[in-house]
């Protein structure tokens, strides 16, 4: 049966044809049946004749994009803290503020402004980060839920080396608050929103909670999401805590955390071994490149190109409040420019990204994630952005190729999202 969720819409239209190529039509027409997409047109199809046409002539239509790691709690403090690197930074900045959402009220105002601009943002898809306190975790869910957006939201767990008011009593603690958690997931019956395990990163988690997460996940097959290789100092603390282990990546592996093809995101990887690199192969792990943050901590740059010349999953993350900005599109120009520099100064056998390619991991890396979505091609889940560049002057009469590379780069300067779907049905 065909709801609302069935329509074309007119307009010029650019996707990813495949990871270094754009294809778009100017003046075309996007045809989306109950939610997925049928594909793009010059002409409409007679078959489709009577469909709704939502006119955006002039305007580009283009794929929702995903952010695949983001820390919902930290928005309040984003452009803050800049000027230190990862461990301080989280006690100075990250864990005083996540310690807050104890507080059911300052939680609600919080995840109120963060759920109303993440809408706003280009962003259609998220794999997102609470906080370790259940009932804050619950009500972020609920706002994003209620926004449309396509979300999978973790309750972090963390019962080891963390400041004494942000963190769990015991393993044994932790791991009832998680099953309690995901009850209560199952009973609200949330249709946008899934559940996603959450350790905050190995230093913080015991090889008791660790294990007990480990289970859960094969129990109840539930996805799961942490932080991997992204800071010197981090992997020389795992290599102290986990003297078992050879590389940071067995740490969750051994406990069965990267089971499950595709199932898992593990953000930043800017240091993996061969070793790590072939045990998130093997697993279809994704990676989420999150360029901003590790710039602004201070960080490193992720061998993006290694991992996409190995056939590896990767998308990118903004995350806040490392990164600054929801932005996805500031965050694949990053990307580009943080590749360029690594390909400089680093590695000359690791050619940098194209915007061709910062876009693709923006649409269809990153949508990959939640199933067939980031492309307009037949049977991708349509996810869309109605954009407005009208604004971003210029005597030159660009294609529309060229107007959304453009765009990447240029959108805070006069680019407007019009309309966004997701799954085919308005979000704005």
């Amino acid at each position: 049966m065909l709801d609302d969720r069935t329509f074309a819409i007119k307009g010029d239209i650019c996707w990813s044809k495949s990871r270094t190529e754009f294809a778009s039509v100017h003046d075309g027409y996007l045809v989306c049946l109950d939610g997925i997409s049928k594909g793009v047109f010059a002409e409409l199809p007679e078959r489709y004749a009577g469909i709704k046409v939502i006119d955006q002539s002039g305007r580009l239509v283009i794929p929702g994009m995903t952010d695949i790691h983001i820390h919902a709690p930290q928005y309040a403090f984003r452009g803050l803290g800049m000027n230190l690197e990862l461990l301080d930074w989280l006690n100075t900045h990250t864990f005083p503020e996540e310690s807050k959402y104890r507080d059911a009220a300052y939680a609600d105002k919080a995840y109120e402004i963060f759920s109303d601009d993440l809408l706003h943002s280009p962003t259609t898809r998220a794999v997102v980060f609470g906080t370790m306190h259940v009932g804050a975790t619950e009500a972020l869910m609920d706002k994003l839920e209620r926004s449309g957006l396509k979300t999978y939201v973790g309750k972090v767990s963390m019962d080891r080396n963390s400041p004494d008011y942000l963190c769990e009593g015991s393993a044994e603690e932790a791991l009832a608050d998680v099953e309690r958690w995901l009850d209560d997931c199952e009973a609200k019956h949330y249709v946008n929103t899934r559940p996603i395990l959450t350790p905050r990163f190995t230093p913080t988690c015991s090889d008791a909670l660790m294990a007990g997460l480990g289970r859960i996940r094969e129990e109840r097959g539930v996805p799961l999401q942490s932080h991997l290789s992204e800071n010197l100092s981090e992997i020389d603390w795992v290599h102290e805590l986990c003297p078992w282990s050879s590389c940071y990546g067995q740490t969750y592996e051994r406990f069965g955390h990267l089971s499950g093809d595709g199932a898992c995101v593990m953000a930043h990887c800017n240091y993996s071994t061969d070793e790590e690199v072939s045990i998130l192969r093997e697993h279809g792990v994704f990676v989420a490149h999150c360029p901003q943050s590790n710039a602004q901590l201070s960080s490193g740059i992720a061998p993006v190109r290694r991992y996409l010349d190995l056939g590896m999953n990767v998308g990118l993350g903004t995350d806040v409040a490392g990164g600054a900005t929801l932005s996805m599109f500031r965050a694949a120009a990053d990307a580009v420019a943080v590749s360029k520099l690594r390909w400089r100064v680093v590695d000359q056998s690791l050619a940098p990204l194209s915007t061709e390619e910062a876009f693709w991991l923006a649409t269809v890396g990153g949508g990959s994630f939640f199933g067939r979505v980031g492309s307009f091609d037949e049977g991708y889940e349509l996810d869309a952005l109605v954009l407005d560049d009208s604004h971003i002057r210029t005597p030159l009469d660009l294609g529309v190729d060229d107007r959304v590379a453009r765009y990447v780069y240029l959108a805070e300067e006069g680019g407007r999202i019009v309309e966004k779907y997701v799954a085919g049905k308005r979000a704005l």
